[in-house]
């Protein structure tokens, strides 16, 4: 009997000493791996796993496996699903005031966004999102977004008129398609190719290293620089989640946002020219706009913009233009 008591005395020790298990967190994106996004997230779970001593594990599911974006948010609201990295304009669904994000030709470069988003603004932003269960964590980007198609080339503005174009679904990026006189189509990023590859959609438009990663060159032909549009990405935490995170874990969380996000953002302008290289080399004709035809475009934009800016609220625009104008003095 003693030394049955001696045996689970000992087992008793063991167990003790034993590491806690790890609290798994899911991570969720549209993009494909090898995407620049993919990368910045295989570099947070990297991060996290070292910092907390392995007692958090962030497991990654790229490619829209989980869902389309909005489905992504509805699941990290609801607490099934504790990370997100989307673009920052798909949050207008939830705070309108995120449409912001999405109006054309607001960033002139990267470095511009990324001291609005990283400062003040950005921060009063994601703040929004905590109302509707949603912690913003940090920003990542995706970059400049380029319109593809698989009917003519584009070489002025006139040559989008009538094209069937995919857009994220939300009402700035159908408007703005329209003002063009092309006929808008919302579609959640998964179904994407698939509408490509059957014609039932002429082109669409995103940053050239979504478009090489997913392998569009090979249902669309042509690609013009338009540069339309940038697109910080946002890190979102599931509210319902984090609020039952210790202290110690909810820093971890935070900093190695920031920290990947620098990481991913370096590797995305890096991946920007390659990846129009992989498009050349798979047959996809690339164009430019002149700069009198991007001038067209801009003055095409006027009126989407100030639409949208009453919907956005004069608070949150006048407060963005406030933030460039002092950037760019």
């Amino acid at each position: 009997m003693k030394r049955q008591f001696a045996f689970i005395a000992c087992l008793a020790a063991l167990f003790a000493w034993a590491p806690a298990q790890a609290q798994e967190l899911k991570f969720a994106t549209q993009n494909p791996k090898g995407h620049p996004l993919v990368t910045g997230m295989e570099k947070f779970a990297e991060i996290v796993a070292a910092k907390s001593g392995g007692r958090l594990k962030v497991n990654l599911f790229p490619g829209g496996v989980l869902g389309g974006d909005q489905a992504n948010v509805s699941a990290l609201q609801g607490g099934t699903l504790e990370i997100v990295v989307l673009n920052s304009g798909i949050l207008a669904s939830q705070v309108k005031e995120f449409g912001v994000y999405d109006f054309p030709f607001m960033f002139a470069n990267p470095k511009e966004a990324d001291a609005v988003v990283d400062g003040p603004f950005g921060k009063m932003m994601h703040d929004k999102l905590e109302a509707k269960g949603i912690v913003g964590l940090a920003y990542w980007e995706l970059g400049f977004r380029d319109i593809t198609n698989s009917r003519r080339p584009i070489n002025k503005v006139d040559d989008i008129a009538g094209l069937k174009l995919r857009v994220i679904p939300n009402a700035i990026n159908v408007d703005w398609v329209k003002a063009l006189g092309a006929n808008p189509t919302p579609l959640p990023f998964p179904e994407l190719y698939a509408a490509l590859d059957q014609k039932a959609i002429d082109g669409q438009e995103n940053p050239p290293t979504v478009i090489s990663a997913n392998k569009f060159y090979e249902v669309q032909k042509h690609i013009v620089l338009s540069h339309h549009q940038y697109n910080p990405q946002s890190l979102i935490f599931s509210k319902k989640v984090w609020d039952a995170l210790s202290e110690a874990n909810r820093k971890i969380l935070a900093d190695a946002g920031v920290e990947a996000g620098k990481y991913q953002r370096q590797v995305s302008r890096e991946a920007a020219g390659t990846a129009l290289e992989t498009l050349k080399k798979n047959g996809m004709q690339v164009t430019e706009l002149s700069a009198a035809e991007l001038a067209k475009f801009r003055e095409a934009m006027k009126p989407v913009i100030a639409r949208h800016s009453e919907i956005v609220g004069a608070e949150t625009v006048g407060a963005l233009q406030a933030e460039l104008t002092k950037l760019r003095k």
